[in-house]
């Protein structure tokens, strides 16, 4: 996908799920090397990106993490690699990686599948401020 940024790495998050949301904004306050751009899922290079990349969206419907020209990543290995680019505390996360993938997935799936219950959801994909519209590709 020749629009993307091949220096960033891409974070396709659902943007109407509440939980995710205040996971991209508090990604972006603790980015503090500009690493991550966004795009919600359910735009126009949300969908491009999802098929470019051959991702059954049956498999994961929440976040999926893209480094152009390298690999993508989704569900539990997601949140571990964007916690490796973060400081302090979330960089603690990456501990979690010394647990079987699939034990991270079930409890990553178990919070996934009840994020709209817990957590309610937007009618629409948040509108970024104007400081921080260069953060999202869409």
């Amino acid at each position: 996908m020749e629009n993307l940024p091949k220096d960033k790495k891409i974070i396709l998050f659902d943007g109407i799920c509440n939980l995710c949301d205040t996971a991209v904004q508090m990604i972006i306050k603790h980015d503090t090397k500009d690493v991550f751009r966004f795009v919600a899922l359910q735009s126009d290079l949300g969908q491009k990106t999802i098929k470019h990349l051959g991702i059954d969206t049956k498999k994961t419907d929440s976040i999926i993490l893209y480094q152009p020209g390298f690999a993508y990543y989704y569900k539990s290995e997601a949140i571990l690699e964007i916690a490796k680019d973060l400081n302090g505390i979330f960089y603690l996360g990456t501990l979690f990686s010394i647990l079987p993938t699939t034990f991270n997935n079930y409890i990553y799936d178990y919070i996934a599948k009840n994020r709209y219950k817990w957590y309610g959801k937007k009618q629409s994909c948040m509108i970024p401020t104007k400081e921080l519209q260069a953060k999202f590709l869409e």
